[in-house]
Order: structure tokens, then sequence, then C-alpha cells
């Protein structure tokens, strides 16, 4: 068997994560009949259709699911070990990051995040997407996504590094003339009102409620969702309670007059952290963008910092 074109690794790695010629195509810049030329040759090399069309997409076959650890595993080295790190200069940079953040990180982290790199990377464009830790980890390792910020309670990976970047406690918001809610709030208070829960698996709200399962607390659930989004105004248009992140809370109350209180019970802190990829470790650009977040938060939540970029336009 002659020795394979290295170069054919990354397409055949782009096809594995897009499922089809064009993604690929356009995941390395390149044209669709030039990821079909080297498809058809890693065909004549591994002797194998290695992908079958399936509906709208491209499946892979047994032996290329075979492939698909070994191929990721030889790129990572590669880009880790072999290829020199070369030099990232944010001020000149038209380089995308795809960064993973839940909705509640978008609100909470990405305002100053942006104008930190408005202000030093001007060129360069950020996609936020929202994975649950599977797709974060099989993202990372494929170098679709680039790091990943918040709390994540399955992102257990030996592959995986991760930096703490501040404690994130619970708190309540009821609108802010609550006809039974004053400045403060008992347990009985707590467990009578009609709650909004927030379900998002593997996120720090997912965390909570399990905690108040362990404790016992019997409360009347009046609205399950899996988002965020409408939760403020629900709250500023009823008697009805919710619980979210401290950070979050203070953008809400502060934005719709809504009043925030302590949790009558003790529950832990979340740790807020910054995810990213053995494989993106000594990547320089990815590296830059590290250092910024963590001079950003660590130690710090923005919604709370006199000195933010953009909330301290909301301090009390």
């Amino acid at each position: 068997m002659p020795p394979l074109d290295l170069n054919l690794l990354r397409v055949l790695d782009a096809l594995f994560s897009q499922g089809s010629v064009s993604g690929a195509a356009r995941t390395l810049g390149l044209t669709q009949p030039g990821v079909s030329i080297a498809l058809r040759r890693l065909r004549d090399h591994f002797g194998d259709d290695l992908f079958v069309r399936q509906g709208g997409a491209m499946v892979p076959t047994a032996l290329a699911e075979g492939l698909r650890e070994p191929v990721l595993r030889t790129l990572a080295t590669i880009q880790s070990e072999i290829l020199p790190a070369g030099r990232f200069d944010p001020a000149r940079s038209d380089r995308s990051f795809t960064i993973s953040l839940s909705d509640l990180g978008d609100l909470v982290f990405l305002p100053d995040l942006m104008a930190r790199l408005r202000e030093r990377a001007p060129g360069v464009t950020v996609h936020s997407v929202a994975a649950d830790p599977a797709q974060l980890i099989d993202g990372m390792a494929r170098g679709t996504i680039d790091l990943a910020i918040g709390h994540l309670t399955d992102a257990n990976s030996a592959s995986l590094f991760e930096q703490t970047l501040f404690v994130q406690h619970f708190v309540c918001l009821v609108r802010g003339d609550h006809p039974t809610i004053g400045d403060t709030l008992t347990l009985d208070q707590f467990l009578a009102l009609d709650h909004i829960v927030v379900s998002q698996e593997g996120r720090s709200q997912e965390r909570f409620e399990r905690q108040v399962r362990e404790l016992g607390l019997d409360r009347r659930i009046a609205l399950h969702s899996p988002h965020f989004m409408s939760v403020p105004l629900l709250v500023a248009g009823s008697d009805m309670i919710t619980v979210v992140p401290q950070a979050v809370g203070r953008i809400y109350a502060r934005l719709l007059g809504l009043k925030l209180l302590p949790l009558p019970f003790t529950v832990p802190g979340v740790e807020l952290r910054q995810f990213w990829h053995r494989r993106s470790h000594t990547d320089p650009a990815v590296s830059w963008l590290r250092r910024l977040v963590a001079e950003c938060f660590i130690g710090r939540d923005p919604t709370q910092a006199r000195d933010s970029v953009f909330w301290s336009d909301y301090s009390e």
C-alpha cells in the first residue's frame, strides 16, 4: 500500500465532522470538486467507500468508523507536538473563534468579552454555540469548538484542560411589588409560591434542582422550560418565583425592576470555568483567547464589577 498523503487525513476528519462534501469544503477552505477528488483518493487507498449516502447526509462505513479515533489522535499530535507554534497577532488577525456558552453564558460573559475583543482584535469573529457535554468534547476534539465557558456537570475528559474563573451562587427572583414577599424570604414562603424552573441538562440549574430534591423540599412547579429568555418577563408579570444564578439575577433585577433575594436554605455555589482541549493547548490564537478570558473573569463576576466594560453602566 503506497504512503498516505497526510493532507487527506484533514479531509477525512472534516468529512467526519461535517457529514457532507460541501460542509467539509467550507471547513477546509477548499472547493467541493477538490474535496471530492480527495475522497476518491481516500477510497482508492483504503479500498472502501468510507462514506455512503443516507438521507441528506454522508454516513461513515464500518471501516471509516474504525479510522475516526486514530485520525483524530494523529492530527492532534501533529498540531500540538510537530508543527511549530507560530505567532498570533490579534490586532491583524481575522481568525474565527467558536465558543460554547449557554444562553445565560451569552448574557453574562459576552458583553465584556466582546468589548475587549473589539478593542484588541477588531478583525476576529466569534461564533457562540450551545453544546451539551458530549457534543462539546467531540467538537473540541475535532477543532470545531475552541473554548467553553460556564458550568458543565459532565465535562469529564482526560483530554480537556480547565481553569476556574469565579464561584456563582443561586438567588431568588420575584416581581418588585410582590403582594406577599417583602425584603426577606422565609422557607415557608418559598415553598408556598408557584415556581418557574428552567431545566438544562449538564448545566448549573440541573445541579441546583438535584440539591433541592436531596434536601427533600416539596414545591409546586407551575412552569418547566428549557430556556431562560421568557423567565424574567413571566416573573415581572405574575406572583411566581424563580431561582437563577446570581449574575443573571442581578441583570434581570436591574433591567426589569425585579426583587433579588437570597435563598432561604443553603446550597453550595458552582464554579464557572473555561475549558479547552489538548488539541488546541499550544495553538497561539486559542492561548491568547484563554488569557483574555482569564483577564476578564478570574475572581470577577462581571455583573458585580464596577470596572466592567459593559455592566458598570447598570451598577446598583
